[in-house]
Order: C-alpha cells, then sequence, then structure tokens
C-alpha cells in the first residue's frame, strides 16, 4: 500500500475575489511543486465525488447548510463574518472537498492506501455548526471525524490540528465527544484570529479534558515546538490510544507566512509529521488521514506541504527498498 492522494481541479473553481489569501493560486503551487519533485507520480490518485450531505449535516445545522447554497445559486457574495467571499461554484466545491476527505478515511479504512493527504479547498477547521469563519465553509475535519465513529465504527478518533490559527470550528463541534480528541497547537488567541483556543478550553461533560489547547506565544520556533510536543502531546495521545488519526496540516505557523508570528521551518513540519506518522503506527496501524488547512506564502507553502508528504510516504518507500534489497 502506498499513499493516497485527493485532489481535484475542480478545487479552483472556488473563487474567494481579488486580493484574497485563500486563493487558487495556493492550489496550483503545490501540485507544480508535488509534480517537479516526481510526488505527484508516486501516489495513489483517488477518485471521489461530493459527500452525501447527511454527513454535512450531522455536523452543521442544516439551514445553515441551505443558506450556503442558497447564496452560491444566487451568484455568491459575503457569507458570515470573516469568512470571505464566496462564488457559484463555492457550495458544491465545498461539498466535494468533504467528499475527498471522507474518500480519504475509507481507502485508509479498507487498505487500499496506507494514509492520504488531502489537497482541498475550501478549508475547514474554522466553520462552526451554524456559521462560516475564517475563509472556510464546512468543517472537512470535525465532518470525517464523525464519519469515521459512525460508518467505520471507530471508538476513539485524535485529531490533530497545527494551523496557526486556532481550529475553532472543529473544536466546538466536537467538544462534548468523548470519543473525538482535539489537540490545537496554535499562536496564543490574544494575538491572533479567531480569538479562541485558550488552555482553560478543555470539553465539556464527558468529554472534559479531550479538548487540549496549547497557545504558544509568537515567534515561537522548531525548538519550541519539539519541546511542547514531547511535554504535552505525545503523553496525552499515549493515554488516548488512538485508533485512527486526523491531521488539520496547516501550514501558516511557517516563518515565512503573512498572516501569522511564528517561525517555524520545514524542518519543523518535517518533524511533527514524522512524530505523527510513528504514533499513528503505533496506535492505529497506520491509519493516517491529513487534511490541508491554511498557509499563505506560495513557495513555503508548496515546499512545507512537498516536505509533510513525503515524510508520510518515507518509511514505505524505505521498507519498500529493503525488501527490494533482500530479494523480497
Amino acid at each position: 500500500m502506498g499513499t493516497g492522494l485527493i485532489y481535484s481541479e475542480r478545487f479552483l473553481e472556488h473563487r474567494t475575489g481579488p486580493g484574497h489569501p485563500e486563493r487558487v493560486e495556493r492550489l496550483s503551487a503545490i501540485v507544480e511543486r508535488l509534480r517537479k519533485t516526481h510526488q505527484w507520480d508516486e501516489v495513489q490518485h483517488l477518485a471521489f465525488k461530493p459527500a452525501d450531505r447527511k454527513w454535512i449535516d450531522a455536523m452543521h445545522d442544516p439551514a445553515y447548510v441551505d443558506r450556503v447554497f442558497e447564496i452560491c445559486r444566487d451568484g455568491g457574495g459575503q457569507l458570515d463574518e470573516h469568512a470571505g467571499g464566496v462564488c457559484s461554484e463555492s457550495a458544491d466545491i465545498a461539498r466535494l472537498a468533504v467528499g475527498g476527505v471522507l474518500r480519504g478515511c475509507d481507502a485508509v479504512m479498507e487498505q487500499e492506501v496506507h494514509n492520504a493527504l488531502c489537497l482541498v479547498r475550501p478549508p475547514g477547521h474554522h466553520a462552526e455548526r451554524d456559521r462560516s469563519m475564517g475563509f472556510c465553509l464546512f468543517g472537512n475535519v470535525a465532518i470525517a471525524a464523525n464519519y469515521l465513529t459512525r460508518a467505520h465504527g471507530i471508538k476513539r478518533v485524535l485529531v490533530i490540528d497545527w494551523d496557526v490559527h486556532h481550529g475553532n470550528g472543529t473544536q466546538h463541534m466536537t467538544e462534548d465527544r468523548a470519543d473525538i480528541f482535539c489537540i490545537n497547537l496554535h499562536q496564543h488567541p490574544m494575538t491572533l484570529y479567531p480569538g479562541t483556543g485558550y488552555a482553560h478550553e478543555r470539553g465539556s461533560g464527558a468529554a472534559e479534558g479531550l479538548t487540549l489547547n496549547l497557545p504558544l506565544d509568537p515567534h515561537a520556533n522548531d525548538e519550541r515546538y519539539r519541546a511542547v510536543w514531547m511535554e504535552r502531546v505525545e503523553p496525552a495521545i499515549r493515554e488516548f490510544v488512538p485508533q485512527f488519526i486526523l491531521i488539520s496540516a496547516g501550514f501558516d505557523a511557517g516563518i515565512d507566512d503573512p498572516l501569522a508570528s511564528m517561525n517555524v521551518t520545514t524542518d519543523g513540519f518535517r518533524w511533527m509529521t514524522r512524530q505523527t506518522k510513528t504514533l499513528a503506527e503505533e496506535f492505529c496501524r497506520g491509519r493516517l488521514v491529513s487534511v490541508l488547512e491554511g498557509g499563505y506564502d506560495l513557495r513555503s507553502l508548496a515546499e512545507n506541504v512537498s516536505v509533510h508528504l513525503r515524510a508520510l510516504m518515507r518509511e514505505e518507500q524505505q521498507d519498500g527498498l529493503m525488501a527490494m534489497k533482500a530479494g523480497f
């Protein structure tokens, strides 16, 4: 089994308006980089279709979902505050993005691929149950987490969100779920949108303690992320004992990103990916799906996604080469 890739040129038809940071060129730059490094030909491209709306409605207020489709049918415009613009195609493409992530989950669960990377847009981790936020329409990762529990019987899903902005939407839709553990590493909410993700936000009811927010001061670097990971993230994961891992893979904590103030390098993203994959191998039979969130400097975004994908693939390739040398 190899690494699966979810991508469609239809994602380029989601138009957010002139000068908007969440723009078509983000995916174009990534694809160009993956073609140049030949990774495009080394992954298993997965066919997929739009999600059955019941999975979107399970996590979002159906009236909100209706409103998104109605605005797009009317030609697009602005949704909720800080959501960004949408065009006539945006709702359908957002539904397709959800479908792609669910297909990635199916492919991993059915052992069609070992793990998967979903290069989708619009992103999802800011979308709340009844409103769009932060360039996000539907909560791709939150919907996938619920799908894994309901469609595949997974009892413990781990979400790791290392986007520089707190994944408020994912948290708000899952914070009362004892079967979903959300870990967020993000720039401190006093200094960055959306202003949520304080350490005291820990979940509710039977799920108290299954939301772990780790806000970091501006300019945190690779060393700081590694320290927090080893001191807080890894022990929490080991205690939870996940059966499937979802990554909200934002790359806007990168040192060159224009929308935040962090100093993570390509080596830092490579390290976090390897650590996550190692934990997936230990606890989840390798079951891991990564979903693109933010990242707005085109050059560094493309480079970091390439390194992230290579880390997802690396151990499989090394194992294959060792087997070939051994004559297997």
